[in-house]
């Protein structure tokens, strides 16, 4: 007897004692950050609903117990007229079957509630939003109800009807069960049923169960009223025409029906048979189907669809009003852009700081660059490169920069010990910055940090990153192995942490519990731990704000920021639902509400977190600030060196964009018929035709006096190419967060992306430098197409990078750069903008005027021949470019023939055509 029980508490503690390990940790972790507060009070809400649902059920079913076993003890003792399992064990165990069948349903009960308590507490987060509200002080259209009624009422209605409705249902089958099995055992026949139900207590029980079900289902109808307000039938998303004037009758009639149907059932328990009961469930099924499906979709199809403009209209503007207000797009400023053809003079002057800001790196190609040239040794890696602002110099400068981070997967394997890994290889090490605009001759990019330990242009103090986007493993700091700080030539500089991040191991339990928790018993067996050591977990950022914070939804690309010589992650975080009324659902039906409500600042050394609000007026992060009261702090309290890092998110722009695309129609007949339908339009990227990203441009809108850090997106007619507006979001100072729409004119095409590059490929010159390029065991990469609104006109950007097949760094050789009218391809942006403002200051009115440069080589070209202004250059540079691309056509047609001769003949035909092109280009730039 002692031995079993011996091992069943064994088994007991090997099951309990990881999630005891983990529930013991996650405190620890909670309270390490200053937020115990928090863990508190979802797990205290936790568990008052398990309670409550448990015990609820518990009532119910106890109570449900407590009549059947009276009924069944008027009805006599246990016949047990035929063998089974039951009978069994009451002669062989000399159990008293009455208790036998009586515990037997106590622990099914007993089981149910755990469940349905389990069921309760999973939904804790929606009964603190209830409990703590904040109003929208916004209406729907339909019921006049404000919004907070439909975000955090609504929903707990619907739990509370749904859940009663599970546990009568599972009541009513464990009263049954319990019926049959007190009075025939496990072994009953559909006779037997049939026999029981003529029993008066069991109706009257069973009846009453069902009249408890009828109400509930009539609660039911009652709340899919308001769900209308997400119905999608015909046109409108929300409740249309005919959900109005058909769906809303027939629900309030399916309530009162359901009800009657109760009041039937019951009342068919002290009659005879069962025809009461079952023309009151006919009638209900036969009425549900009438009135709740076909009669809507007759109206639908006979009355709305003949006119469903007409009829449709005041609800489709009702959706269009609020899916602009869900989705923060209702205070768009709208403004029409002249989108002249070309730039006026002097638009460089008149804008240094938008000229001097133009991004040429794209970001997956500098990332590429970086891992070759600045990891600097094997297990550094750089996951992502950013684009923010920096005062250098005294100048507001846009940067792209990526953080060095520790890869000790990469550790040769003969290194990779559980000491390197968690005691001694435990961070990474500053990170690189280098200018958007700026490369070597070489075509590297030109850093302003860079190396270990970090130098350049801004002072980097603590360059530890024991946090970061890829830091997924725990570490052990402050013990007796030696701690790899940073590589210095040969030799290696070791550092003990100087935090207070993680959690102190000072005593046998905790080393206990995280080596159960992990389970890995080094932790607890090692020699190398101190009574200051500390544990550093949940280091990945993403998952930090997660187990923090899970009711917020993160942006995909946390961006590092350096901040009084220390390294801070900057995460944007999102407050959403999918309840708001009349709005359209985006993507897959995730939500139809979104807010950019938080901004979290995450220490990269010790790991601290702060949590600020950035948008006081929604009101679900308000409801969070009631529900958890010091987790947030005003964004007037972030310090002004990290504000000035705040940027407008990527994630909330797209999905803006996205929903802006057919939601800046403000007429709803041109909604309902997509009249002006938008496009996000293609680029060729490095990664081959892809949709066009948003990026930061520091640039001074039109009509604006000063330059601002913007995130740009253009748009196209849908089926078109041509541009037809652009989107902007402010990122600086007291315009953070307002939306510009500019419109092009209607009454000519401006060139769009596609077409742009489009006329790099069809141009003679452009195209055969490219195919030389890539034939000369090299690659051609090229890099975003940037549209860059400039003052009352348009300019397009776009670098080319070359990649050598034996090299992994690809290197900025060439920008592209056109208006309208024009394109030039050169071998710096300074020289690409002097050659084409040159050419459209002449007044040339010569389409697609193409201006080539010299090959990648690194030396220059021969030194330019003076040739008469006027026409005759441009007729050369026509005729010389022709000539290039037929000894290029030429040149491929001995290649198939396997002519080697002829296509070196054609080859060095086409190097002095571009040597001569070279000529008269620099020839026109001297002048």
């Amino acid at each position: 007897m002692w031995v079993v029980v011996a091992v069943l508490v064994v088994v007991a503690l090997l099951v309990l004692a990881p999630v005891i390990a983990t529930f013991y940790t996650e405190w620890l972790w909670f309270d390490s950050i200053g937020q115990g507060a928090v863990f508190t009070r979802t797990v205290g809400a936790q568990v008052v609903l398990f309670a409550l649902g448990a015990g609820v059920f518990l009532v119910l079913a106890m109570t449900s117990l407590f009549v059947g076993r009276a009924v069944t003890r008027r009805m006599g003792g246990l016949p047990f007229p035929r063998e089974g399992a039951l009978t069994y064990i009451v002669r062989v165990r000399t159990y008293s079957a009455d208790r036998l069948v009586t515990y037997g349903a106590l622990g099914c009960a007993l089981a149910l509630a755990a469940m349905m308590g389990s069921i309760a507490s999973s939904r804790w987060l929606m009964f603190l939003r209830f409990l703590d509200l904040t109003p929208f002080g916004v209406s729907d259209p339909l019921f006049h109800a404000d919004v907070s009624f439909f975000v955090f009422q609504l929903p707990v209605y619907r739990f509370i009807q749904e859940w009663l409705l599970a546990a009568m249902l599972l009541i009513g089958a464990m009263s049954t069960a319990y019926y049959l099995v007190r009075s025939y055992g496990f072994s009953f026949s559909s006779a037997d049923l049939a026999a029981l139900a003529q029993v008066r207590g069991v109706r009257v029980h069973l009846s009453a169960i069902a009249a408890l079900v009828s109400l509930l289902l009539a609660l039911g109808y009652r709340l899919d009223m308001y769900d209308l307000v997400y119905a999608h039938r015909g046109a409108v998303h929300g409740a249309g025409f005919a959900d109005v004037h058909a769906g809303l009758p027939a629900l309030a009639l399916l309530s009162i029906v359901a009800v009657a149907m109760g009041a039937l059932i019951f009342l068919n328990a002290f009659r005879r048979g069962y025809a009461l009961a079952a023309i009151a469930v006919a009638g209900w099924i036969i009425l549900a189907i009438l009135a709740g499906s076909i009669y809507p979709a007759l109206v639908q199809q006979y009355e709305v669809q003949p006119s469903e403009v007409t009829r449709e209209r005041p609800y489709l503007q009702a959706n269009l009003d609020m899916t602009r207000r869900a989705f923060g797009l209702d205070h768009v400023q709208t403004r029409p852009f002249p989108g002249e053809p070309d730039p006026r003079p002097g638009v460089v002057e008149r804008n240094p700081q938008t000229f001097a800001s133009i991004r040429l790196w794209d970001h997956r190609p500098l990332l590429t660059t970086l891992n070759q040239i600045q990891t600097l040794r094997l297990y550094y890696d750089f996951n992502d490169v950013d684009v923010d602002r920096y005062t250098i110099d005294g100048q507001y400068t846009q940067v792209m920069l990526s953080a060095r981070e520790l890869s000790p997967e990469r550790l040769a394997a003969q290194a990779r010990t559980w000491v390197t890994q968690h005691l001694q290889f435990t961070h990474g090490y500053g990170l690189v910055m280098s200018a958007v605009n700026g490369a070597s001759d070489q075509g590297l990019p030109d850093l302003l940090i860079q190396d270990i330990p970090p130098t350049g242009k801004i002072p980097v103090t603590r360059p530890e990153i024991y946090f970061g986007e890829t830091t997924a493993s725990y570490v052990i700091v402050d013990t007796s192995a030696p701690e790899f700080d940073y590589p210095r030539g040969d030799q290696n500089v070791y550092r003990s942490y100087a935090g207070t991040g993680g959690v102190l191991l000072n005593s046998v339990l905790r080393r206990l519990a995280f080596a159960i928790r992990y389970q890995d018993p080094n932790i607890l067996l090692t020699s190398y731990l101190l009574p200051q050591s500390r544990i550093l977990y949940h280091r990945q950022i993403t998952e930090r704000l997660s187990r923090l914070a899970p009711f917020l939804v993160q942006d995909h690309d946390p961006y590092l920021v350096v901040a009084d010589g220390q390294l801070y992650w900057f995460q944007d975080a999102y407050t959403v639902s999918d309840r708001y009324p009349y709005s359209t659902p985006y993507g897959n039906g995730q939500f139809n509400y979104i807010r950019n409500s938080v901004k979290v600042v995450t220490n990269a050394y010790d790991g601290s977190m702060t949590l600020y609000i950035a948008d006081p007026n929604d009101p679900i992060i308000q409801t969070y600030a009631r529900i958890f009261p010091g987790l947030f702090k005003p964004i007037s309290e972030m310090p002004v060196d990290l504000r000035a890092h705040i940027r407008y998110p990527e994630g909330l722009f797209l999905v803006q964009a996205d929903v802006l695309r057919a939601y800046h129609m403000n007429d709803p007949q041109v909604f309902y018929n997509r009249e002006d339908l938008w496009d996000i339009p293609q680029e060729n990227g490095p990664d081959g035709v892809q949709p066009i990203e948003p990026y930061y441009v520091i640039t001074r809108p039109p009509g604006e006096e000063q330059e601002e850090f913007l995130l740009m997106l253009p748009f196209t007619p849908s089926g078109k190419k041509n541009l037809v507006a652009w989107l902007a979001a402010s990122s600086d100072g007291a315009n953070y967060g307002r939306l510009l729409l500019f419109e092009y004119p209607k009454d000519r095409v401006n060139l769009g992306p596609e077409q742009i590059e489009a006329s790099i490929d069809e141009d003679p010159g452009i195209s055969a430098q490219l195919s030389l390029w890539n034939q000369q065991g090299s690659k051609v990469v090229r890099g975003n197409l940037l549209v860059l609104p400039i003052e009352d006109s348009t300019l397009y950007v776009e670098p080319l990078y070359l990649q050598a097949s034996q090299s992994q760094i690809p290197e900025l050789k060439r920008v592209i750069v056109a208006t309208q009218d024009h394109l030039v391809m050169a071998s710096t942006l300074r020289d690409g903008l002097d050659q084409l403002f040159k050419i459209t200051a002449s007044g040339s009115t010569a389409p697609s005027l193409t201006t080539v440069v010299p090959p990648v080589i690194s030396t220059p070209g021969p030194p330019p021949t003076p040739t008469a202004a006027g026409g005759s250059s441009t007729v050369d540079i026509a005729a010389l470019t022709r000539s290039a691309q037929a000894h290029y056509q030429k040149a491929q047609e001995y290649l198939k023939a396997g002519d080697w001769a002829g296509y070196g003949r054609e080859q060095k035909a086409l190097a002095d055509d571009l040597e001569r092109l070279v000529t008269l280009t620099s020839g026109q730039a001297s002048r």
